[in-house]
This record gives C-alpha cells, structure tokens and sequence, in this order.
C-alpha cells in the first residue's frame, strides 16, 4: 500500500475505521470484478485503486442512522 495514496486518502476520510471499511469493501468489489474508476499509467495493487478513488472523490459512503425507538 502505497503511504502517500495513504495520507491523502485520510485528509478526505479521516476516521481510520471508516477509511478502512470503505476500502476494505472496494477491493472486494475489485476483485469480484467490477472496474476501476480511475487509470494509471503505473501497475497499482487493488488497495492502492481504492485508496486513488477515495482521494479523487469516486467513492462516497453514509454512516448508518437508526431508527430511534419510540417509547
């Protein structure tokens, strides 16, 4: 994994435990096969992939509200 891919990354998602889900889940989508958003000149490993999309803005992620129990 690439560090400055890293760092860049974590200025766009800055709590580690989401950055991690939301890439964890693109690199499995990647090698279910679905297509990189993005093209590099340079052979990327598929977290390396994930981590460009997240500092290019192709990925977007909501956290999950639960319903408030009515009392």
């Amino acid at each position: 994994m690439r560090e400055d891919y890293l760092k860049q990354a974590q200025q766009k998602i800055s709590d580690p435990h989401i950055l991690i889900n939301v890439v964890s889940k693109r690199v499995k989508q990647l090698k279910d096969g679905k297509k990189p958003t993005v093209s590099s000149l340079e052979k990327l490993e598929l977290e390396d992939i994930a981590l460009l999309e997240v500092i290019r803005g192709n990925i977007s992620y909501e956290l999950y509200k639960s319903p408030k129990s009515e009392e």
